[in-house]
């Protein structure tokens, strides 16, 4: 099984965030950001040996890690931050490998590439500055290392109410205010705005994945079509992910994008493994095949032993 969407915070970021004094930071560990309310985490989900042996237990053979976008971060200036994520998300052990992140403002391209070749497994990109095509459009020197690279795009939910004036009310909205609201909607604008960039015609091969469904923004299709837009066909390298939906969800977007371009994500430990009620052989193309198709551009040989148990010590769906 190929998890492409966890987070685990490497004792490196998490020493950087409680040296901040400023949103974002860590209080002991009271995480506080300029979007939500204070958060109380769980120092367990980032205790390295306890997530290793979940992984191992839930049979991962690869768990892919993401710097926290909606923490703001890529677009804090605070290279310190994001040198403590890199080099502590590379030395986490199997199953773990990472994202790359990059800083928004002045980015390190170069930089960038030399994480892709040494081990990174893509780029993610935070949702909240991708809701324009001209927003697409910016980042497009990005899009060409990570295609250059053959490696993928993650995008992923940025901070909460950026832009939004409501911003100021936060601490009067309840915990799932953001991740319903904030995140959905961004992941859908990210969604349409890639469409009306065109971004498949300037990236031919570029691999992109929209975790949480894309905001169950495929499945708006209908409306598309009532409004004078299209869809057109389905595109093979576009990807969604399934944390935090279920069968119904799932079963909505597979209806409109095909079984294979969802790859399984749980946004680990924000949510866990969900069952999608899909089947035996679907689910070993949601959990194995189409997360490797995404992560390396191949498809898995079909004997292999990951896919054939979704991995050592898997339970069976």
């Amino acid at each position: 099984m190929i998890d492409v969407h966890q987070h685990l915070w490497p004792a490196e970021f998490v020493d950087r965030l409680r040296a901040r004094t400023t949103a974002p930071y860590l209080n002991g560990w009271t995480l506080h950001t300029s979007g939500e309310p204070p958060y109380d985490v769980d120092p367990a989900a980032h205790a390295v040996d306890k997530r290793v042996a979940l992984e191992l237990d839930a049979g991962t053979s690869l768990a892919a890690v993401s710097l926290s976008s909606p923490l703001g971060i890529e677009q804090l200036g605070d290279a310190a931050l994001l040198d403590a994520w890199h080099v502590g998300a590379a030395a986490l052990p199997s199953p773990f490998r990472a994202w790359a992140a990059v800083d928004l403002r002045e980015p390190d391209l170069s930089g960038l590439a030399g994480l892709l070749a040494d081990g990174f497994l893509g780029v993610q990109l935070p949702a909240h500055v991708l809701g324009t095509p001209d927003a697409w459009a910016e980042v497009a020197p990005v899009l060409a290392v990570a295609e250059q690279a053959d490696k993928p795009v993650l995008v992923h939910p940025g901070t909460a109410g950026a832009g939004n004036s409501g911003q100021t009310g936060a601490d009067q909205l309840p915990g799932w205010w953001a991740p319903v609201v904030d995140y959905v909607n961004q992941l859908q604008a990210a969604w349409w705005a890639w469409h009306a960039y065109d971004g498949r015609g300037s990236f031919p091969s570029l691999r992109v994945c929209f975790v949480a469904a894309a905001g169950l923004a495929p499945v708006h299709h209908e409306r598309l079509a009532a409004r004078g837009g299209r869809l057109g066909t389905i595109d093979p390298r576009l990807f969604v992910d399934t944390s935090s939906y279920g069968p119904q969800g799932i079963d909505a977007v597979a209806r409109v994008l095909g079984i294979d371009q969802v790859v399984h994500g749980t946004d680990r430990p924000y949510a866990g493994v969900t069952e999608l009620r899909q089947g035996e052989a679907a689910t070993a193309v949601i959990r194995y095949d189409n997360p490797h198709r995404l992560l390396f551009g191949t498809s898995p040989p079909q004997n292999d032993p990951d896919r054939l148990g979704f991995g050592r010590g898997a339970p069976s769906y």
